[in-house]
C-alpha cells in the first residue's frame, strides 16, 4: 500500500511520535501564553522566595553572633584608629616646636614661646600640655588647667625653691599674671626629661599621673641638642602631653547599646572606661596609673584573667565567662609602636545578639512576602529593563574605550605618564608613536569665565617664545597645538636632572666654581631672550634646571617663559610707590597663592622671593630686572639660602625695594671670589642704572671672574662627571607650568626651608 501523493511528494501520516511532539508544543504555547506567565512565572517566583526565606533563617542564625563580632571589631579598629591620629600628631607638633627652641633660651622674652605653643596646641584631640624643659631648671609651657582655661607656665628653679607663674592668654600673643606661686617642680628630676637625655631621641613615656591633676596621661619626650664646635651639647627637652581623659572622649564616638569600652595596656593600667568615669573621679589621688583591680569590678577582673591567658598576636575575638554570663571582647591595637602598648576592647553580652535574632526572624518574614509581590509586580519590566541597560551598557563600554583611546592621544603622541599638576596645567611624558622619541607635553584646560581668553593668549604667546628661541641653554619647544576638546598643548624635550632649588635643599650650598658654570649658562639663555626684546620675569631657582643630556652633564635650562612679555607690554604701566605696593598687597587684588606668587593684572608679575624693585613696584622693566633675579639665584646657590627671608610676600617686596641684602661671607662656609662677589652685588643693585648693561655685559663679568679663579676652584668637566656619577640623582621630568607640583615623593622646596627657619625681623 502506498500513501496518497500530491505529485511527487508523499503526504505525512499520523504517527504515535507526532502526537507527543503536537502535545508538548500545545504546553510550551499555553506557558508562553499571558495566562500561563501570570501563574507559572509568579509560582516559580513565590517558590523560590519562600525557599530563600527559610535559608536565610538559617543563615541568620548561624551568622548573627559573628556579625555581631565583626561589628564591635570594625568600631574597636575606627575608635584605634581616631586614637591613633591624636597620637601621630605629637611628631608634627615636636617637629615645629623643635624649630623653634633652637633660636630660644630661657633669658629670652616668654611671649613668642607663648604663642608658639598655643597655636600647636589649638585642635589636637587629647593634647593637654606642650612644653620646653631647659638644662638649667628653666620650664615653659602651655596647658588645659584644671578649671578647662588653656594658661602658660614658666617655672625657673633657684637656690631657694621654684618659681612658678601662671598666665592666661589675652589675644595677640600678650600675656597676664594670672597666680604666681613657690614649688618643688624640677623638670630635670621628672622622668621623661632622664628617658630623652638618656635615650637621645623621641621616646614614648609609660602611662603616669600628672604632676598637677593626677589624671593618668603619657607623654611624647624629645631632645634638641646643639652642636658647640665638636660637641653635641643638650639644648632642651621638648614634651607633648596626652590626658587620657581627653582622649576618652574619642571613644564615645559612634558607641554600641550595652557595650563597655576600654583602653588599656596588658599589664594591666587602665586608661580610659567612659562608663565608669564617675565611679574613677571618685577614688582617690593616686601616685602611680589607675589599674583596673582598683575598681573591683568583676567583669574586668575576667576579661583581663581571659586576655592573660590568651596567648599574644591573635586578633579574634574573645569570648569569656563573667558572673555566669557569657561576654564578647573585641580588640584593636592601638598602634605599631613598641613603646605604645595600647589597645581597645569593646565588651558585649553575647545575649545582646540572640535577643536581636528574634527581631529579625519576624522582620524577615515580612521582608520576604513584600519582597515576592514586588517580585510579581516588577518581573516582566524587569527582564525587559534588564535587556535594555545591557545593551546602553555595551554602547556605554565602547564609548568610553574610544574616549579613553582619544584622551591618551595628541596628535602623534602618546601620553605614558602624567609628571605633574597645578591649577590649570598638566605635563605628561609622552612618546611620539612613530620615532619611539621620549618628550615632554604641557596641557591646559581651560573652564569657560572670564579669564579664559587671557589665559589662552598666555599659553599661545608662551608656545610662541620658546619656538622662537634657539640657545643651548633654553628648553626646546617640539611642537604646539590645541585638541580637539580645546586642549592647549606643546610638546617639548623631556630633561633628567634637578633644577636649582632642589640641587641646595639636597645638596647644600655649591662650590664659587660650579656656581659660576652655571650663571654663565643661564646669562647665555637670557642674553639671546633680551636680544629680541623678551624679558623672563620670572627667573629663581626652580625654573633653572640642571641636567645631563647623553654625555654632557652640568647643562643649565632656563624654563618655564610663562610670564615672558616684550618690552613693549609694559608701555603705560602705571608705577606704584613703595606705600602703594604695601596697600595693593594687602588688598582683595592681589593673589599670594601656594607658591607664594603675586600677581597684579598690568603690573605685578613673579616670585616675591627673586623679584627686582623696579618690578614690585610695577615700573617698566627691561632684562635687568632678570639679572636682578640671577643675582637673588647665585646668592642662593652659594649661601644655601634667600636674600631675604620674611613672614609674608608684602614684606619680601619692600625688602627686595628698600633693604640692603645681606654679606654673602655671614652664611658662605667657603670663600667667595672677589670678582664673583662683585658681580652678585651689581645684579643686587637697587637701581637699574647700576647693574650690568645686560645679560652679554653679565655673561663677560662671569667669564672673567671664572679666569681669575685658582686652579683648585675651577669647575672642571672632570668635577662635574666625578659628583654626578657619585650622587646619581634619580631621573626628574621637569615640569614648566607656574604652580605645577612634581611627582617625585620627598622632594623638597623652598617653602619647605623657610618653614624650618626664623622668619628676620
Amino acid at each position: 500500500m502506498t500513501a496518497p501523493r500530491i505529485g511527487k511528494k508523499e503526504l505525512a501520516r499520523a504517527s504515535p511520535s507526532t502526537r507527543a511532539e503536537s502535545q508538548a508544543f500545545v504546553l510550551a504555547r499555553a506557558l508562553a501564553s499571558p495566562y500561563g506567565i501570570l501563574i507559572i512565572f509568579p509560582g516559580i517566583v513565590l517558590c523560590v522566595g519562600l525557599f530563600l526565606a527559610l535559608v536565610g533563617q538559617r543563615a541568620l542564625k548561624v551568622s548573627n553572633v559573628a556579625l555581631g563580632q565583626r561589628r564591635l571589631a570594625e568600631q574597636a579598629s575606627l575608635v584605634a584608629t581616631h586614637l591613633r591620629g591624636a597620637l601621630d600628631s605629637a611628631d608634627p607638633i615636636l617637629d615645629r616646636l623643635s624649630d623653634f627652641t633652637l633660636t630660644h633660651a630661657p633669658d629670652e622674652p616668654i611671649e613668642p614661646a607663648a604663642a608658639v605653643m598655643l597655636d600647636l596646641m589649638q585642635g589636637r584631640a587629647g593634647v593637654a600640655f606642650v612644653s620646653i624643659s631647659f638644662p638649667d631648671g628653666t620650664f615653659q609651657g602651655t596647658q588645659i588647667d584644671t578649671d578647662g582655661a588653656v594658661r602658660f607656665q614658666d617655672s625657673r628653679v633657684s637656690s631657694a625653691g621654684t618659681r612658678v607663674r601662671r598666665y592666661d592668654y589675652r589675644g595677640h600673643g600678650a600675656l597676664e599674671l594670672w597666680k604666681e606661686e613657690a614649688s618643688v617642680y624640677d623638670p630635670r628630676k621628672r622622668d621623661f626629661y632622664r628617658a630623652a637625655e638618656a635615650a637621645r631621641t623621641r621616646i614614648w613615656t609609660k602611662p603616669y599621673p600628672f604632676y598637677r591633676t593626677h589624671y593618668t596621661g603619657i607623654t611624647r619626650a624629645a631632645p634638641v641638642y646643639l652642636q658647640v664646635g665638636s660637641e653635641r651639647r643638650l639644648h632642651a627637652v621638648l614634651t607633648v602631653d596626652f590626658d587620657v581623659n581627653a582622649l576618652s572622649r574619642l571613644m564615645r564616638a559612634g558607641e554600641l547599646p550595652d557595650v563597655r569600652t576600654l583602653l588599656f595596656t596588658r599589664s594591666g593600667t587602665l586608661l580610659a572606661y567612659p562608663q565608669a568615669e564617675r565611679r574613677i573621679a571618685a577614688l582617690p589621688i593616686r601616685d602611680r596609673a589607675l589599674s583596673f583591680a582598683d575598681l573591683q569590678e568583676p567583669l574586668l577582673d575576667s576579661f583581663f584573667a581571659a586576655l592573660g591567658s590568651r596567648p599574644p598576636g591573635q586578633s579574634a575575638p574573645l569570648s569569656f565567662d563573667a558572673g555566669g554570663a557569657q561576654q564578647l571582647a573585641a580588640l584593636a591595637q592601638v598602634a605599631d609602636d613598641p613603646e605604645l602598648d595600647w589597645s581597645v576592647a569593646y565588651l558585649v553580652p553575647e545575649s545582646v545578639f540572640f535577643e536581636s535574632l528574634h527581631v529579625y526572624g519576624r522582620r524577615s518574614f515580612g521582608i520576604a512576602a513584600v519582597a515576592v509581590l514586588l517580585a510579581l509586580g516588577v518581573s516582566v519590566a524587569f527582564a525587559r529593563l534588564v535587556v535594555r541597560v545591557r545593551r546602553e551598557a555595551a554602547e556605554a563600554r565602547a564609548e568610553a574605550k574610544r574616549a579613553h583611546q582619544e584622551a591618551r592621544e595628541l596628535g602623534s603622541y602618546r601620553l605614558v605618564k602624567r609628571l605633574g599638576k597645578g591649577g590649570m596645567g598638566e605635563v605628561w611624558r609622552a612618546e611620539h608613536r612613530l620615532l619611539a622619541r621620549e618628550a615632554a607635553i604641557k596641557l591646559i584646560r581651560l573652564d569657560n569665565g572670564a579669564d579664559a581668553t587671557d589665559a589662552q593668549e598666555r599659553f599661545r604667546r608662551e608656545a610662541q617664545t620658546l619656538a622662537a628661541l634657539r640657545s643651548r641653554n633654553t628648553i626646546e619647544l617640539f611642537d604646539y597645538g590645541v585638541a580637539d576638546d580645546g586642549t592647549f598643548f606643546y610638546v617639548m624635550e623631556l630633561l633628567e636632572g634637578l633644577d636649582l632649588e632642589s640641587l641646595v635643599v639636597r645638596y647644600g650650598a655649591q662650590p664659587p666654581g660650579r656656581v659660576l658654570r652655571l650663571m654663565v649658562q643661564a646669562c647665555r639663555s637670557l642674553a639671546e631672550a633680551h636680544d629680541v626684546g623678551l624679558v623672563h620675569r620670572d627667573i629663581k631657582p626652580a625654573n633653572l634646571f640642571v641636567c645631563r643630556a647623553a654625555d654632557e652633564v652640568d647643562l643649565v635650562k632656563v624654563l618655564d617663559f610663562g610670564l615672558v612679555r616684550t618690552l613693549s607690554d609694559d608701555a603705560g604701566s602705571a608705577p606704584l610707590s613703595t606705600q602703594a605696593v604695601l596697600d595693593t598687597t594687602a588688598a582683595a587684588g592681589i593673589d599670594t597663592g601656594p607658591n607664594g606668587k603675586l600677581t597684579r593684572a598690568g603690573s605685578v608679575m613673579g616670585t616675591p622671593e627673586f623679584m627686582a624693585p623696579e618690578q614690585a613696584l610695577g615700573h617698566e622693566v627691561d632684562g635687568r630686572a632678570d639679572l636682578y633675579a640671577l643675582g637673588c639665584v647665585a646668592y642662593w646657590l652659594l649661601a644655601g639660602r634667600l636674600v631675604f627671608v620674611k613672614n609674608t610676600p608684602m614684606m619680601l617686596l619692600i625688602a627686595h625695594i628698600n633693604e640692603p641684602p645681606a654679606p654673602l661671607e655671614r652664611y658662605c662656609l667657603a670663600p667667595v671670589p672677589l670678582a664673583l662677589k662683585q658681580c652678585i652685588a651689581a645684579c643686587l643693585a637697587k637701581a637699574p642704572g647700576d647693574r650690568p648693561a645686560d645679560a652679554r655685559d653679565l655673561l663677560r663679568r662671569l667669564l672673567q671672574a671664572e679666569k681669575e679663579l685658582a686652579p683648585e676652584e675651577v669647575w672642571t668637566e672632570e668635577r662635574a662627571h666625578a659628583w654626578w656619577l657619585k650622587h646619581q640623582p634619580p631621573p626628574q621630568r621637569v615640569s614648566t607650568g607656574p604652580g605645577l607640583t612634581p611627582s617625585p615623593q620627598g622632594q623638597l622646596r623652598i617653602a619647605d626651608v623657610l618653614a624650618a627657619r626664623p622668619a628676620e625681623r
